[in-house]
């Protein structure tokens, strides 16, 4: 696939399994070795087809008015740059954390690597400490203390 086809897909997969939960999408596009490296991502998702399918049903559950923004796209080879804005309302739980009706607007960035028209390897990194401190888990003060303590 060219450039431009992988750039495509990375945009029609935010937009079909985030935006509008077509789950089944995944199915389609994503490899049976997938590997997912997202830090925040929790251990028991597992990699794969399902391992996808249990991470975006976990925050779409949380979410399930979930709309992303793709801000950016730049892709060279196999890779797929995309960087991104999420927002939603947390109605459902998320990772323990009960629903707490708050509005979030995280922003992060993909790099996702295609092969044949399947995504193979992902690597993300979003604002999760933004988003935690959005749904009130997290109070914001401690990072303005780190941050006070830190050289400049």
């Amino acid at each position: 696939m060219s450039a431009q086809e992988n750039k495509d897909l990375a945009r029609q997969f935010m937009d079909e399994v985030w935006n509008k939960g077509n789950l089944d999408f995944i199915d389609e596009v994503t490899a049976p070795n997938f590997v997912s490296h997202d830090p925040a991502s929790p251990e028991n998702m597992g990699g794969g087809v399902e391992g996808m399918k249990r991470f975006t049903e976990m925050y779409r559950n949380a979410f399930p008015d979930t709309q992303m923004t793709v801000e950016d796209v730049i892709a060279e080879g196999d890779k797929v740059v995309t960087r991104w804005t999420v927002r939603a309302t947390h109605q459902g739980e998320l990772m323990g954390i009960p629903p707490s009706g708050n509005r979030v607007e995280v922003t992060g960035i993909s790099i996702d690597r295609i092969e044949g028209g399947k995504f193979v390897e992902t690597w993300s990194n979003y604002d999760a400490l933004g988003m935690m401190q959005q749904l009130g888990v997290m109070d914001s003060s401690s990072q303005e203390h780190s941050e006070e303590a830190s050289p400049t």
